[in-house]
């Protein structure tokens, strides 16, 4: 029977636990130009101190204007691999793995002059009216997130993950209420996200596991549900991902029909929808925040891994407190063995 301390193994990536730290923006560059500071250093070593197997360095972008704001993370030129190599090193020696989500914000680019999207529909009545890329626009975007992967995998990261959800760029051009495009990217909604994940795949090792984030399913009204869902995993499958994490919404307003669950785990059945439609890997998050919880998703195969996010932000030591309630054994940084149980540590 498998469990949250349970090792995991996909390709060339082996982690210790099956917990994940999400990605979950920080807001935080100081300069505007998108380098990573002390700020997500101290925020993501603190993780793999605390136990974490799989941290998942937030949402950082392909290009100035893909950010949602001018204090977000980017990969769009080498003097951005440096501090990020730095937080990769320091949360290797704790033991976790880290990963990073490459990503353009697209409509949901708040700080852009004019954002840019597959279609000129903007994502609310207070937001800017985007900016219709054309066609070979879009071919050079894919390019763009082409040589963030390159940047993402000359730092040292364990795995890459792109953002197809939320209602950013990718997710924009899959879902029909934002994309109406008459050319090669509007006939197939999945072309561009499925060519951004080749374009991955061929910078990537070959033993690098490529995760991709999507929407199961979406909140608005006339949105598309998990059977669309379902339908997007199938065909970025094929072009080459590994793996999938699993949420939903962040397209639109939410309609009073669509609003999400409140309750825990609310988004568990779309990880597991997709698992077993693809007989692929998937991570499963949203209010998973008790171990007993994110221990039973992991022990009835609803997924292979849980995402801890805002609770995680609450306690970086999610993890090791884990392994105290369910009663697992984890490794302890030596200077803290004192505060835990002998019996939950290992050797």
């Amino acid at each position: 029977m498998q469990d949250l301390f349970t090792p995991y193994k996909i390709k060339g990536l082996e982690l210790k636990n099956r917990i994940v730290m999400p990605p979950m923006c920080q807001y935080s560059v100081e300069n505007k130009d998108g380098i990573a500071t002390e700020w997500h250093y101290m925020h993501y070593v603190s993780r793999a101190i605390g136990g974490t197997g799989l941290i998942i360095v937030e949402m950082t972008d392909v290009e100035p204007d893909g950010r949602i704001t001018d204090y977000d993370l980017g990969l769009w030129c080498d003097d951005q691999i440096e501090p990020l190599k730095k937080i990769i090193d320091e949360c290797h020696k704790y033991g976790a793995k880290v990963a990073v989500q490459i990503a353009h914000a697209g409509r949901k680019a708040e700080d852009a002059e004019i954002p840019v999207a597959p279609s000129a529909i903007p994502f609310d009545d207070s937001s800017k009216t985007p900016r219709e890329l054309s066609t070979e626009e879009v071919k050079k975007m894919i390019e763009k997130f082409r040589l963030a992967v390159r940047r993402a995998v000359k730092a040292g990261f364990d795995a890459i993950e792109i953002h197809g959800a939320h209602g950013y760029l990718i997710h924009q051009f899959h879902s029909p209420l934002t994309n109406k495009r008459s050319d090669e990217y509007g006939k197939d909604l999945t072309k561009f996200g499925s060519e951004v994940i080749k374009a991955a795949k061929n910078e990537m090792p070959e033993d690098m596991p490529l995760i991709m984030r999507i929407s199961g399913r979406e909140y608005v009204e006339g949105g598309y549900g998990i059977e669309k869902g379902i339908e997007l995993a199938k065909a970025y499958q094929k072009a080459g991902a590994d793996m999938f994490h699993i949420s939903a919404g962040g397209e639109g307003p939410i309609a009073a029909a669509g609003r999400p669950g409140t309750h825990a785990a609310y988004q568990v059945p779309y990880a597991k929808a997709i698992k077993e439609a693809l007989n692929t890997e998937v991570i499963a998050v949203g209010k998973l925040d008790e171990p007993e919880l994110a221990n039973a998703v992991i022990g009835n195969e609803e997924a292979d891994l849980v995402a801890i996010g805002r609770a995680m932000f609450r306690n970086p030591y999610w993890a090791l407190q884990a392994a105290v309630k369910l009663n697992k054994k984890t490794d302890l940084p030596k200077q803290y063995k004192l505060g835990f149980p002998r019996n939950i540590q290992n050797k």
